[in-house]
């Protein structure tokens, strides 16, 4: 484990967040934000995205005043309409029957907000993810087998939801797991965090 001087702070409770961030071999800690997720009136999917990655960063500023914190989030989006968690198994049912055959585009923000200072940089990689054409059957046994009710877009790609996909395309594989790791590190060492 690499130690900073700096206090580093994840501002999520996502399991898969912060298996990527360990993958860099610094401390943190983990915060939860309390952020309202909910899309604003014709905000697109990348702003979305970038606000509640802020968003979450800052949330939980007053208890860390002196760290850098991390916040992500991430926004599934096709013809006009933004798949958000499922939350259900009938949701997800219906998320992936409306995605089969087609390509989403999963917009995934990171923001690493410095309390201390006040600074925050953004950045938003998208990921293209073409989903085969799924069968019902298909979709069913997936959902029961995986249980994407936390993952915008009702899949996990890192998973067996790998299986529904005919294609990935972006700059960054974490993204589509949600914590953009190349961008996130050219930030950390733009904040003095040594990395290899």
């Amino acid at each position: 484990m690499t130690h900073t001087t700096q206090r580093i702070v994840l501002a999520s409770t996502s399991p898969f967040r912060r298996e990527l961030l360990g993958r860099l071999r610094l401390a943190f800690e983990i915060a939860n934000p309390v952020t309202d997720e909910t899309p604003l009136p014709s905000e697109a999917p990348e702003a979305t995205a970038i606000r509640l990655a802020v968003d979450k960063a800052k949330n939980v500023a007053s208890r860390f005043p002196d760290a850098l914190i991390i916040g992500s989030d991430q926004v599934a989006h096709a013809n006009g309409r933004n798949y958000g968690k499922p939350g259900t198994r009938e949701n997800a049912i219906a998320h992936l029957a409306e995605m089969s055959g087609r390509c989403i585009v999963f917009h995934t923000a990171v923001s690493l907000h410095n309390s201390h200072t006040g600074q925050t940089q953004t950045a938003c990689v998208p990921t293209s993810v073409g989903f085969r054409t799924l069968t019902a059957p298909e979709i069913e046994r997936y959902v029961d087998a995986d249980q994407p009710l936390n993952c915008a877009g009702s899949a996990r790609s890192e998973s067996l939801g790998v299986s529904l996909l005919e294609y990935m395309r972006g700059d960054d594989p974490t993204a589509l797991i949600g914590l953009p790791l190349i961008k996130l590190c050219q930030m950390l060492r733009n904040e003095g965090i040594a990395l290899p």
